[in-house]
């Protein structure tokens, strides 16, 4: 298994992940490609110490942009949603804000 680290990259933190947290008890995260969804479940719970219920991923396509006369494209990147268990107290990474 590949360390905690490099499965989990980074919460997302948009309107729609925030309002995910609050309301459906759900964690947003960007997580590496070739991570399964056993994977991510096991890194949520070392982490941030709580249960998991269940976890949904989806693959996004990167955009084109363009630079002048030059096109390219944003690279594919994996987004991952984990439902915890009732009961669990929600993780404060936004302490900061």
């Amino acid at each position: 298994m590949p360390t905690l680290y490099t499965v989990i990259r980074r919460p997302l933190i948009t309107e729609k992940g925030m309002q995910a947290k609050e309301t459906q008890n759900t964690l947003v995260f960007e997580v590496a490609e070739k991570a399964t969804k056993t994977e991510v479940k096991q890194a949520v719970e070392v982490l941030f110490k709580v249960k998991v219920s269940k976890v949904r991923t989806n693959i996004l396509e990167g955009k084109e942009r363009r630079r002048g006369k030059f096109t390219g494209y944003r690279p594919d990147w994996k987004k991952a949603y984990v439902v915890l268990k009732q009961g669990e107290r929600m993780p404060e990474y936004l302490s900061s804000i």
